[in-house]
């Protein structure tokens, strides 16, 4: 079974570490596209926040994996 990890700024996405998601903080553009870049192997879920999602574009949705889920507004 892989991982969950979430992108995205630290108020929206620090919680998900109580739950044992991995958390790579990203406040900027750049840093949101090197986060997903960098994700481990084993992520097959990431959660982005709205902006990360902004941010990545189409790529997460045509990517085969990982399977990616944007946060509500």
């Amino acid at each position: 079974m892989g991982r969950v990890a979430a992108i995205g700024e630290q108020v929206r996405v620090a919680g998900f570490a109580l739950a044992g998601v991995a958390v790579l903080l990203a406040e900027e553009p750049d840093a949101v596209r090197a986060a997903w870049r960098t994700l481990p192997e084993d992520v097959e879920l990431v959660i982005l926040t709205p902006a990360a999602a902004d941010a990545l574009g189409p790529e997460p949705s045509e990517a085969a994996a990982p399977l990616s889920a944007v946060m509500p507004p």
